[in-house]
């Protein structure tokens, strides 16, 4: 009968129990200092070990991954510095433009050499006397319509028609980012800019800055669009 209790006893012991009991009862260890010596624990890598050990096994683990963590954080924080600066430069560049032709040499510059992306196109609902590499003269209010008609950006990779008409026949196999362009209300264009990386346009991506060029660029093309001086 005694035994039937022991077995019945220890039963009611599980993993919860006993770690519901120490959460408890934080000094446990205080009031049983030679358990936390004594107590042995199988670790897969190196063995046997104490508590103590395992303890500091942890904490060194923690302490690494916060450094990396740290480290990450610190490598988008300058990256995110470099890019605020870039943003800034072209934001002064595009200020002193004269005309579209220097706006678009601007851009052009901007995202394909210093940023290293593979190309820049503009597309304008209307007829555009300027001759220039950056200028689409494909029909692109299908690609307006599918890929912008309720968000002001498009992040991802693109069918092969959207490809062809937006950077000619040669196309690209990364990812692209679609800008809407309007102004006083008016979308007026679309300004396409591709990667030759398939994940570098990312639908998750922050549009803080995105949004800010938009405005700026959507205005000055604008402008330009509709001065005697678009030439």
């Amino acid at each position: 009968m005694n035994e039937q209790n022991i077995i019945d006893t220890n039963d009611l012991i599980t993993d919860e129990l006993i770690s519901s009991y120490l959460q408890d009862n934080p000094d446990f260890f205080q009031r049983n200092p030679d358990l936390l010596t004594s107590l042995r624990l199988v670790d897969k890598n190196r063995g046997v070990v104490s508590l103590v050990e395992r303890q500091q096994q942890q904490l060194r683990q923690k302490v690494h991954t916060l450094e990396e963590e740290i480290t990450h954080l610190m490598t988008i924080a300058q990256h995110n510095e470099s890019l605020f600066t870039l943003y800034s430069d072209l934001y002064l560049c595009l200020m002193d433009c004269q005309s579209l032709s220097d706006i678009l040499n601007s851009l052009h510059t901007t995202t394909t050499e210093l940023l290293s992306l593979a190309d820049c196109k503009l597309w304008v609902d209307s007829p555009v006397a300027l001759e220039h590499a950056t200028i689409i003269r494909n029909d692109c209010h299908e690609v307006l319509n599918n890929r912008l008609a309720d968000e002001p950006f498009y992040f991802g990779r693109l069918q092969l028609a959207e490809q062809q008409a937006i950077f000619g026949s040669e196309g690209h196999s990364g990812s692209a980012v679609l800008i809407r362009l309007s102004h006083l209300d008016e979308t007026f264009g679309v300004l396409a800019i591709i990667s030759d990386d398939a994940e570098h346009f990312d639908p998750k991506m922050d549009t803080l800055l995105l949004g800010q060029f938009r405005k700026l660029v959507g205005k000055l093309i604008y402008r330009q669009l509709h001065s005697s001086s678009a030439k």
